[in-house]
Parts: C-alpha cells; sequence; structure tokens
C-alpha cells in the first residue's frame, strides 16, 4: 500500500514550532507529527505531552537516527541551521529548515553535501499563502500593468538582551530575522533576482545587530524592490505592489492569522487617498499548513518541490550583498 502520510520529528522546542508551526503540521492531512526533541528529555517530554505527539528524545541525535522518522522540521537557532539539516539528511531524513537557511551563502553552500535522494526546503510559509499567490497572478496576467515597484516595511519591538534575536553570533538582528521576507517578495512577484543592493543600516550599541535597515534592491529593466525592516520599531508590516495601471497591496503579508479573512487592496489610483480602492478578500487559511502540506506531498512523490536548496542559496548571497553593502557604503553586485 503506498504511503498516505510522513511522519514528522520536530528538531527542538523552539518557540515558533511549539506555539504556530507543530499545530499547523499536524492539520495536514498528508503529515503526522511523531516526536519531538531537545537537549533536556524534561522540555521534550512536556512538549510532546502539551501537543499530543506520541514520541520524544533527549537528545537531536537520537530523534535523527528514529527509523521511523521520515521529515525533520528544525527550527533551531540560525548558526545552527545547517548542521543539524546536513545532520538530519545523511540519517536520509527530508528537511524543512527554517529560514534564513544559513548564516551567508558560503555556509548555505554546505548543503550542496546533502543526499541527492532526500529533500531540503527553506520555510518561507508566506509563498504558499493565497494571498501571495493571488498578487503573484495579478503581476503575472498584467492586472496591475508593468510592475515596476515594490516596497515593503516589517517591524516589532524586541530590546531583551537574552532573546536569541539580539545575538549577533548566533544569526540575529532585522535582516536576517525579517528582511529575508521583503526579498523573497522580490524574488517570488519579479520570478528573478536582483542585480545589486544599497543598504543603509543602524546597530544597536549595545548588541551590535542591526535593529533598522533601508535597503534598495535593483532587479534590472526599471524594476525596483525597496523595504524598511526593524527589530525595534512598533509593530507594523505591509507589502505594496506597484504597477502602471494599478497597486496592490497585502494588509498582513507575513504573519496573516490562521483563522481569519485576509484583505488585498487593489488601488487604481482613482483617488490619491484610496478611498476608492477595491477590496478583495481571501479564506482564512493557515499557512503553515500549506506549507507542510505542500512538503509531505512532494515526500511522497505525488508533487515536485517548488523551492529547494539553489534557491535558499541565492537568497542568502542577497542577504550577503545587503551586510556588504553596509560595510563598503556603496552599491554592491549581488
Amino acid at each position: 500500500m503506498t504511503k498516505r502520510q510522513i511522519n514528522w520529528g520536530i528538531l527542538s522546542t523552539a518557540q515558533i514550532g511549539l506555539e504556530k508551526v507543530i499545530p499547523a503540521i499536524q492539520k495536514s492531512k498528508s503529515s503526522n507529527v511523531l516526536g519531538i526533541a531537545s537537549r533536556s528529555a524534561a522540555r521534550s517530554a512536556r512538549a510532546a505531552n502539551d501537543l499530543g505527539i506520541q514520541k520524544s528524545y533527549a537528545s537531536y541525535e537520537a530523534l535523527i537516527a528514529d527509523p521511523d522518522i521520515d521529515a525533520i522540521y528544525n527550527p533551531l537557532p540560525n548558526h545552527m541551521h545547517v548542521d543539524w539539516t546536513l545532520a538530519a539528511t545523511r540519517a536520509g531524513k527530508h528537511v524543512l529548515c527554517e529560514k534564513p537557511v544559513g548564516l551567508n551563502a558560503r555556509d548555505a553552500e554546505r548543503l550542496r553535501e546533502c543526499p541527492k535522494n532526500v529533500l531540503v526546503a527553506e520555510a518561507f510559509m508566506v509563498r504558499y499563502h493565497p494571498q501571495w499567490l493571488r498578487v503573484r497572478e495579478m503581476v503575472r496576467s498584467g492586472e496591475l500593468g508593468e510592475v515596476r515597484a515594490i516596497q515593503a516595511a516589517f517591524s516589532y519591538f524586541n530590546n531583551d538582551g537574552k532573546n536569541i534575536r539580539n545575538s549577533p553570533e548566533a544569526g540575529g538582528g532585522a535582516i536576517m530575522d525579517i528582511g529575508c521576507y521583503p526579498i523573497t517578495a522580490g524574488r517570488f512577484l519579479f520570478e528573478d533576482e536582483p542585480l545589486r543592493v544599497a543598504a543603509l543600516i543602524d546597530r544597536d550599541p549595545q548588541f551590535k545587530t542591526d535593529r533598522m535597515a533601508s535597503v534598495v534592491a535593483d532587479f534590472g529593466r526599471g524594476r525596483q524592490l525597496s523595504f524598511i525592516v526593524s527589530t525595534q520599531l512598533c509593530p507594523y508590516q505591509t507589502l505594496n505592489v506597484f504597477g502602471t495601471k494599478a497597486r496592490a497591496e497585502i494588509m498582513i503579508p507575513y504573519n496573516a492569522p490562521a483563522d481569519e479573512e485576509t484583505a488585498l487592496i487593489v488601488d487604481r489610483g482613482e483617488s490619491l487617498d484610496g478611498s476608492l480602492a477595491g477590496c478583495e478578500m481571501l479564506p482564512a487559511c493557515d499557512q503553515y499548513t500549506e506549507q507542510a502540506e505542500k512538503f509531505a506531498q512532494a515526500v511522497l512523490g505525488r508533487t515536485a518541490l517548488p523551492y529547494g536548496i539553489e534557491d535558499s542559496i541565492a537568497s542568502m548571497r542577497v542577504l550577503d550583498a545587503v551586510f556588504a553593502s553596509e560595510e563598503q557604503n556603496k552599491w554592491v553586485n549581488v
């Protein structure tokens, strides 16, 4: 009998997994969350009990070695992504790894060493949400005219010195944590790679992480992505796509609520204040469930995996260029 579900193992009791991703995977019809690991047996057992997971492990190695596990979800800190993804794939496990996939492009390129018979994907869940797919459809169809500019903002406030997002050694900071989303938006909607980038970055004097960044990415042929991200501004997010005929705006582009409709604004410029713009509602969708389902379907051989290791390396090259622009104080080619 053909296998109908894959068994997932969760590598760590990271908050994003416990609160969002694990419950979402459990809603995927092609997925079964079989096990969860922590470096603390008590912590993994508690998480397993809370989430109704059958197995718990006192080490990451034990989970990876379990022959019943088909795929690993890796939400470890950024600096641990590549090592543990490599370890899991060498044990024959497919891996869905949290973003960003590594600390830089050279780090990410190590993933080319993964065995070719396993799948590896970066967990940009937004690419599976109907609102992103609908806007890309608008771009492709010409509904917005010729799309020349994408503008984005993403911010939250976190000045906790103990939070790993404020640790530069662990790959913290605004660009790595949330700047990768607008970059993904540009690559997803232009369906191309940027040629060069320029960045203006402000660093926290204590943490040394980038707490605010403004970035411009040149995609060639007059196409531009510009965005601001911050870990120390009031919470906000938006994604604006400007064409020669109309503008489309995703109201909650990155943290879309799983149980609420989402709104797309389509503005044809009939009023400068946007009061005559239209609103397109999309049904509630858990983007983490959609991501898990697409990954599971690919593991089961029913569909192709749309994004793999090379896509992740390309994304990391853009992030590298952003930091190089800060260091060199000029435009940097990607």
